[in-house]
C-alpha cells in the first residue's frame, strides 16, 4: 500500500505520484490518466474507458464486414 500526501497546486489540489507507481501504469509526466468510478471506488487508469468501448463495437463492425472493408481498402 503506498499512501499519497495532497498538496496545494495554486488554486486547487493535487497529488504527487511516486516513480513506482507511475512505472506500475506506464505513465510519465504530461501523460493523461482518466478517474473512473466503480463499484470498489476510484481507479485510475492511462485509457480512454470510452474509447475502448467504441474500439470494442469498430472490431464488431470489423469482424462482421471484413470482406467489404478488405474491397474499400483496395
Amino acid at each position: 500500500m503506498t499512501t499519497l500526501k495532497l498538496k496545494a497546486v495554486g488554486n486547487s489540489t493535487g497529488i504527487i505520484l511516486p516513480k513506482e507507481i507511475l512505472a506500475k501504469l506506464h505513465v510519465e509526466k504530461g501523460d493523461t490518466l482518466y478517474v473512473v468510478e466503480t463499484a470498489n471506488g476510484i481507479q485510475l487508469t492511462p485509457y480512454d474507458p470510452e474509447f475502448e468501448l467504441q474500439m470494442e463495437a469498430a472490431r464488431k463492425i470489423m469482424k462482421k464486414r471484413r470482406t467489404v472493408l478488405r474491397e474499400l481498402a483496395k
